[in-house]
Formats: structure tokens, sequence, C-alpha cells
């Protein structure tokens, strides 16, 4: 299944401001939605603490402002009076009682106001009044330096008012200021210290501020980082768009359908929740149609992987299923899409569940037939991967899903389309008229997701190469995707070895060939279109730890004769049977490991399975399931050893009569470090063709 070569009708991500802030605000009510009843509570509380520190602190700062600009008028009324722009060095001590009772009971000689800025328009005042030899020093209040200022005017002192900068002070006074703001600090009127009020007010409430932001910014970027729902509009496609599985595409317009049309289907008794499971294959497009349907309903989805609700915490991954009820319930309607599920339907209270049973249960709870009619409108689509032949499904599970969509792997035709749709996205840099029928046949068993990194491996190859794809490009590209990125530098240097790797992969090979020869009757052409094998190679595997590899087709019938499994287990053991041929019993070597593990279970699948070669058709291998009972019964055993025995020397015979061909084409492979399938018959039928005439 893949996108067409049709334009993207919508931007994956929708611009303007109006967008940014709708969906901000959308995130920050989900977070809000699915947090606990306290952390609302300290959210909405530090919201009110805000404006109510910053109100606070614009009232004391406007108060300020008021005194400033009395001050100021002080100023310029007491610059006409007489008097130093000095202190006189007199006596200094603190005036006790109201400074204005004071200017009313004693005669007065001057009246100096120092004065200096703290923060922005506030200013702080000391008054030294000079009578009978002494100065008294005074730390006005704020009602006090009103009144004060209100009295100079008619007062007979105000005229001998003396207003001093304290910025403007010489050293001697500056240090004599110092010694009175030390002595009488504890003395000041607290009035004095509201301007401090006022700056911290502003700080707190501006520190509230960047504290809340700073906390929403880390909790809505962990939570939303793996819980956020993607609006419509970010949605790239189209379900139209889709090339390949028509069946599928039916399956999904039919659960369009009964969404738009709730209301007709209710009629009919078909009222029960959107619960949808889609299954099959990974890669063949399960995510890709969720999100389509989401468009083409026009709702918003939340992609969230089954697996990452295993955290390792008890519940959590029930709370993590709890948070996104609260989100979704929120929208009302809405996709939650859950991905990678299988484990979720894994029978409850079994040794080998990953995830706790109240997941499984929080989960059955949420998407049961019960809900109200605003749940109703919420479409839960769960994805897996799962078989239900290999896997015991919980029952109660399945029943919850009324809809169930299987997903599979393309046909021959649909890989064709997929491999065609994506070189037409780069048609300029594809050879015209490209054969892909090689391609296709190599792929069989390939998801969607596999045929596009083929051909983006391909692109990659061509770009490296300075060429346009063409059908080797794609051969190769598939080699590597499939096979692995091999190399020759594991063997290069060991010359022992290469010839061991050449006899066992032709042995394989051989085995193959002699069994294609007697169905199609030497017809080469029809070998070069049918068999599996097409290319032989001694260039080391690191994906499966091989020091060789034979990279062939996979077969296209599902279903296996007893004669196919016999020949699969022929043609494993032909790789083991050459090595003795060559190099005898005492020489063969740990090669033929996987070989070996996979003609066991073949074996195992024939007798212990399917019954063959037995009396009767019982399938033992169901009694040994989920290691309920004995890993392998004494008359299994003895049955596959001996037909094990048996195919071992019917291979071993084959090859007996292949041994001079063998010689000839390990010297080409050790020549050559890899060969194809139409190099390999080439040579085979010039050697024949040799011996034909010297015989």
């Amino acid at each position: 299944m893949s996108d067409s070569s049709k334009p993207k009708l919508v931007p994956a991500q929708p611009a303007g401001l109006w967008f940014a802030f709708r969906k901000s605000i959308s995130r920050l009510q989900d977070w809000f939605a699915i947090q606990s009843s306290l952390v609302r509570l300290v959210v909405l509380v530090l919201a009110l603490l805000i404006p109510g520190s910053a109100l606070y602190s614009i009232s004391l700062t406007q108060k300020q402002a008021i005194l400033a600009e009395q001050i100021k008028a002080m100023v310029i009324e007491g610059e006409t009076g007489e008097g130093g722009s000095a202190l006189k060095d007199l006596p200094v001590v603190f005036g006790t009682g109201s400074v204005l009772g004071f200017l009313e009971k004693h005669p007065i000689e001057r009246i100096v106001v120092i004065y200096r800025a703290l923060m922005w328009t506030v200013s702080e005042r000391i008054l030294l009044v000079e009578s009978r030899g002494r100065q008294y020093a005074y730390y006005p209040s704020d009602m006090e330096t009103k009144i004060f200022a209100d009295k100079a005017v008619t007062a007979p002192w105000g005229s001998k008012l003396v207003f001093i900068p304290r910025s403007e002070l010489s050293a001697r006074n500056l240090e004599l200021l110092e010694r009175l703001d030390l002595r009488f600090s504890d003395a000041r009127p607290l009035s004095e210290k509201r301007s401090w009020a006022s700056a911290a007010s502003g700080l707190l409430s501006a520190a509230l501020m960047l504290g809340l932001l700073g906390f929403l910014y880390l909790q809505l970027k962990g939570q939303f980082k793996s819980l956020k729902f993607i609006e419509p509009a970010q949605i790239r496609g189209s379900i139209d768009e889709l090339v390949g599985m028509e069946d599928i595409k039916a399956e999904v317009a039919q659960i369009k359908d009964q969404y738009q049309r709730r209301a007709e289907y209710a009629e009919y008794g078909i009222s029960k929740p959107f619960n949808v499971m889609f299954s099959g294959p990974a890669g063949t497009g399960k995510t890709k149609l969720a999100s389509y349907l989401a468009k083409e309903l026009n709702l918003p989805i939340l992609f969230h992987s089954a697996a990452n609700l295993e955290t390792g915490f008890v519940a959590g991954g029930s709370n993590t299923l709890t948070r996104i009820v609260a989100m979704a319930k929120r929208r009302r309607r809405c996709i939650v899409f859950l991905d990678e599920a299988q484990d979720l339907f894994m029978k409850r209270g079994g040794r080998h569940r990953k995830f706790d049973d109240d997941t499984a249960n929080t989960l059955l709870s949420v998407i049961d037939g019960v809900r109200s009619r605003s749940d109703a409108k919420i479409i839960w689509i769960v994805a897996s991967n799962f078989s239900s032949e290999s896997m015991q499904m919980d029952e109660a599970m399945l029943r919850r899903f009324q809809m169930k969509v299987d997903f599979r792997l393309p046909n021959r035709d649909e890989r064709r389309a997929i491999i065609g749709h994506y070189l037409a996205q780069r048609a300029e840099k594809v050879l015209p008229d490209l054969d892909l029928h090689q391609i296709v046949a190599v792929t069989e068993g390939c998801s969607p997701a596999d045929l596009e990194t083929i051909v983006n491996q391909a692109g990659i190859m061509a770009v490296q190469a300075g060429e346009m794809i063409g059908a080797k490009t794609l051969m190769r590209a598939a080699e590597r995707v499939l096979v692995g990125n091999v190399n020759s530098n594991t063997t290069q240097d060991r010359e022992r070895d290469r010839r061991i790797i050449a006899v066992h992969e032709l042995g394989h090979f051989l085995v193959d060939l002699d069994y294609e020869r007697q169905r199609t009757h030497d017809d080469w052409e029809q070998i070069l279109a049918d068999m599996r094998t097409l290319k032989i190679s001694l260039k080391a595997n690191p994906r499966t730890n091989a020091l060789g590899f034979v990279f062939h087709k996979q077969r296209s019938n599902l279903l296996k004769t007893k004669d196919d499994i016999e020949h699969d287990v022929r043609v494993l053991l032909g790789g083991m049977a050459n090595e003795e041929l060559f190099f005898g019993e005492e020489g063969t070597t740990n090669g033929a490991h996987n070989d070996i593990t996979r003609v066991t279970q073949l074996l195992h699948h024939a007798v212990g399975e399917m019954g063959m070669y037995r009396k009767t058709r019982l399938n033992f291998g169901a009694l040994t399931r989920d290691n309920a009972g004995p890993a392998l019964d004494e008359e299994t055993r003895n049955i596959m050893e001996a037909q094990n025995e048996r195919l071992y020397r019917e291979t071993k015979a084959v090859l007996t009569g292949f041994k001079p061909l063998t010689e000839h084409l390990v010297g080409k492979l050790l020549a050559a470090n890899e060969m194809t399938l139409s190099e390999a018959l080439q040579e085979i039928r010039n050697f024949e063709s040799a011996r034909a005439v010297l015989a």
C-alpha cells in the first residue's frame, strides 16, 4: 500500500498565528484535563497570585510616585531659601517625637533635607533640623512628609529649608550621613521600606509568571512528546491516494460510512461504540490508514504506542490510559490510535505477559459497550501484529471489537504498482522502459514499507554512482535491504575459509538446481525464470553472522506439500553434505549451524505438528505449546532423526554426481568472489558441453 503520485492537497504544518494559538491552548487544556485535583488547585492559586502581586506592586508604585512628586515640589520651593550647600559641623542627635511637633516647640535656625533616589521615582529623605547649636536627625514617614510639605508653604520655618541631593555631598559629609544611617537604622519608620515591598511584589509576580510558564513548558514538553492530538489539517494526503489493497480500503470506507451515518445505523439496532482492530504484518499501512481516516472524518487523532504503556511503575500503564481518556473526552469527537498492541491482547494472568493486567483491565473498561453518548463518538483503533495461530488471545478483549480489518502483504500486481509509484516520484532519474519483473519476484513477502525502503536505497546508490536508476540498481538495493551490508574483508585473506564457504554455498545451489532440472526437463530458460537462487556470494553477512550467502527469491506458494518440505530440507543439508564430500566427515564445520536449526524446525513441523510420516494425523506440537507438556516425545524424535538421515543420504548422493562440476564452479567463484544465477547456469552449460565433447 502506498501513496500515489498525485500532488499533496494540504500542507503538513498549517501556517498562521491563529492556528498556533489555538493549538497551544488546546494542548494546555489537554494537560489540565489529565492532572489530579491537587495539581489543578496549585496551578489556579499560582495563576491568581500572579495578577494579585502585580496589582499590589502597581498600587505601591503609584503611591510612591505621588510622594515623589510632593518631594519634587518641596525641592523647587526650597531652592529660594537661605542656607549653605553643606552641612554644618554640629553635634547630631536622633530627634524624638514628631518632627512637626519639634518644629512648633523649638526655635529653628535651618532645616536641611537630604534626599536620594531609591528606585525609579521613589526617594529617601533625611531631615537635619538645626536648633540651638545642635542638629536633630529625623526620618519622616510618608504621612509626616505629606503634612510637612503642606505646612512648609505657610509655616515660619518654611523659608529655612535647604535641599541637598545625597550625591552632591562632600566626602566628609557623606561619611557623616553613613554614620547616621548606621546609628539610626532601627529608628526608621516602616513606611520608608514600602518602596522595597513594591519592588519585592513586582519581582514576586515576575518570578511566579516565569516559574509557572517554565513549569507548564516542561510539563507540556514531556507529556506531549508521547501524548498529543494531531489535527486533521496537519495530515498530508488522503485515503484515495493509496495504491493497492482495494479490499482493505473498502473496509476503512465502511468504518467512515458507519460513523458519519450513526443515526441511520442506530435505527437498525447498530449502536455499539466504535472500537476498531487493525491486525497484520508490520509495514502494511495500518498507521497511515488510521491517519487518513481521521482526515476523512475531520477528527483529531492521537497516536500512542502501546509498548510505551510499560513504564516500570505500578499502575503506570493504566494511568497513561486514564490520561488518554481524559484528553479524548475533552474533545468528544476524536480518534485514539494505539499501535503495537499485540501484548494487550494476550490472555490475562499468563506468565509471559509484558503488561500488567491492570493495563488490560483499564482498556477493557474504556472500550466496553456501556458508554455515554459523548463517549460513543470516540473511535478507538488498536493496531497489532499478532497471529491468532501462534498466540492465545484474551476473549474478553477480542469481543470488544466489532470492526476488524485484517491487513496483508501485497501480491505480485500490487508490488509492481507500489514500486512503480515510488519510481514515478523520481521519474526524471529512472531509466525508461524499466523491467520490474525480477525486482517484483525478489520482493515476494515484502511489505509496502520494505518496497519504499528498497526504492530509496536504489536512489542513494544511483546518486553515489552518478547514474540513473535501472533494474540492476534496484536489484543491488534489494540485496542491501533484504540481505544486509555484506563485505569481503572478513575472509579475503583466509583462503581455506573461502574455499570451504564456496563448497558449502554451492552445495545448496546444486541441490536446488537438480530439482529444477528434473521438474523442467532441462529447460534452461524456464530454470532461469523459476529458480529461487539469484546470486552466490563469498561476502560475509554481519546480519546473520554468515561468511557467505545465497541470495534467493521468496516462494510465492503459501501452501507447502510434503515434497516441498523435503526439498527445502535437502537444500539446507546440501551445504554440510558437500563439505563432507570434499573434506571428509572430520572436515565439516560449524558453518552449517543455521542450516541444521532450520532443518530441525521444518522436520518438527512436518512430524510433530502435521503428523507426516505417522500412522495417524495428529498435532503433537499443540500439546507442548506454552511449555505445558514435554519438549519432545520419543517417537517424534525417532521419526525426525530417521527422516533426516534419509534426506541427508539422498542429498549426498545427488552432490556426489556433481563433484567435478563443483570443483569447476568453486574455482570460478573464488576468482570472482560472487556469481549470479545467469553466470552460474552458463558456466554449468559450458562445463557439460566440454565434458560431452571429450566423451
